[in-house]
């Protein structure tokens, strides 16, 4: 909890003034529309990227916002740092260079993280370079929350 709210809570409140849609991926999460990791349980954020992506694909989506529930501090303008304030999807995916999980994918490379997963790649940082994602830094660094006392104090 943060400030009274779960971080996923808060996370899905941030992506959601951003987005269509919010998936939760790879666990069951009341309240949520949730997808399994792919092509299997508990790859971390690959799977979940990929099963993203692959449900961007096939739900007529043209990108996916990706963001860990451990950051909860997301900016209300993500989406626009991540392009840069052009106001469209760029030709390249683009990622927090701190933080590779929060980013911004083209759902055109849904196939392309299923091959590099068959080929054996488990890495994001690889894949991210493989696919000629462009890294980014935000305007203020993510707070990473991965155990208690990373929580912040009030």
């Amino acid at each position: 909890m943060v400030d009274g709210a779960r971080l996923i809570d808060r996370v899905a409140g941030a992506l959601s003034q951003q987005t269509d849609a919010v998936i939760v991926c790879g666990r069951e999460e009341a309240g949520f529309t949730c997808i399994a990791d792919r092509p299997e349980a508990d790859m971390g954020p690959l799977g979940g990227l990929n099963a993203a992506l692959a449900y961007a694909a096939l739900n007529g989506f043209d990108a996916v916002l990706s963001a860990p529930c451990d950051v909860p501090q997301l900016p209300q303008d993500l989406h626009l740092q991540l392009v840069d304030g052009l106001g469209q999807m760029p030709d390249h995916a683009r990622y927090v260079q701190d933080q590779p999980v929060v980013g911004l994918w083209p759902a055109s490379l849904a196939s392309t993280l299923d091959q590099y997963i068959l080929d054996g790649g488990r890495a994001l940082y690889g894949f991210a370079e493989m696919a000629g994602a462009h890294g980014i830094q935000l305007r203020t660094p993510l707070a990473n929350i991965n155990r208690p006392e990373d929580l912040p104090k009030t």
